[in-house]
């Protein structure tokens, strides 16, 4: 027992070092690098115009992708453990779709606000309102069970990404390009000013406490609906619970970051081999682990292709890619 615990706290501390290592090499990659002492002089407030630079711009940046990976470590943790499927991914209840066509809407039409706000309030939006579509559906079915809800919410998105692409072909002309738009739905974290940073800080720790109120109903789940109903869980209002704080993760996540594929289906595997599969435990290390992943594609993303930038997406889907064809293919030999 000693021996376990000692080793979940080398983890877990090597996964604090990693994150920080990871956060050091956000901030010094980029189209111009900086060095470890560019960085400390800008933390120490110098007045350089390089050091405002990496302050004001690079530093909010790096620190917004740890945040957003680390809610999309917890809006997987919590979707695989409602399906009870360590394929879920956290997009599979038209949260992504109903995000990109709020996104969408922002970039396209003018609302006579500032677009930085307008993005991210109506991808949070979108993507929260999708899922209370998606519940809606299923509860008026009848089918409010993992299986009924995913199957509303494939359906939703089909629906959302044709209304999405129609705008974009109705509504874009010479002086909003699609290109916009489609850099938005591949992927990319939106650098924040400081105000914005800490919002965005509150809305991870509140969504890391959202998650745990519902870590022991995830832990009864995964027994089977008959032994979680024997404990105590009411699992019929438990499932639809646990999906909307989970979309609601999934809406902060890609109000800031885009639609970033593969962190959250990822992120769950990585953790549960770091601590084990009880949500308590589980769902702080998905975090730390999502912030992790997230950091250094931001980084690749910002650097692999000067001055150009790579949206994020694209390189969590080629690292992801193949992280799930494995899943899949240990899932089907264990079948």
């Amino acid at each position: 027992m000693a021996a376990s615990r000692v080793i979940a706290w080398r983890a877990w501390g090597g996964a604090w070092a990693l994150l920080a290592l990871c956060l050091l090499l956000g901030a010094c990659a980029g189209h111009q690098w900086a060095s470890p002492a560019d960085v400390w002089r800008a933390v120490l407030g110098d007045e350089a115009l390089r050091s405002r630079l990496l302050f004001e711009w690079r530093l909010p940046r790096v620190l917004a992708s740890a945040l957003v990976g680390a809610l999309l470590g917890l809006s997987g943790t919590v979707f695989q453990g409602v399906f009870r499927n360590p394929l879920a991914e956290p997009y599979l209840l038209g949260a992504s779709g109903g995000a990109a066509l709020g996104a969408t809407v922002a970039l396209l039409v003018p609302l006579g606000l500032p677009q930085a706000l307008t993005l991210s309030a109506l991808a949070f939006f979108g993507a929260w309102g999708a899922t209370l579509l998606v519940l809606g559906v299923a509860r008026v079915a009848g089918a409010l069970d993992a299986a009924g809800l995913l199957l509303a919410g494939v359906a939703l998105a089909a629906v959302l990404g044709a209304v999405r692409s129609f705008l974009m072909l109705a509504l874009s002309d010479e002086t909003v390009s699609l290109q916009v738009v489609m850099s938005w739905v591949l992927g990319g974290i939106q650098t924040p000013s400081w105000a914005g940073l800490g919002l965005l800080a509150l809305i991870t720790v509140a969504c890391l406490a959202a998650t745990r109120t519902i870590a022991r109903g995830l832990d009864l789940l995964g027994l089977g609906n008959q032994a979680a109903q024997g404990f105590g869980l009411d699992v019929a209002r438990f499932v639809p619970r646990a999906v909307l704080v989970g979309a609601l993760v999934v809406a902060a996540a890609v109000a800031y970051g885009g639609l970033v594929a593969f962190v959250g289906l990822a992120a769950p595997h990585i953790a549960r081999w770091m601590v084990g599969p009880l949500h308590r435990r589980l769902l702080p290390a998905s975090a730390l682990v999502g912030a992790i992943v997230v950091t250094v594609a931001d980084a690749i993303a910002r650097s692999a292709l000067p001055p150009a930038e790579v949206p994020l997406g694209l390189i969590t889907a080629v690292a992801g890619g193949p992280f799930f064809i494995v899943l899949l293919a240990r899932r089907l030999r264990s079948v």
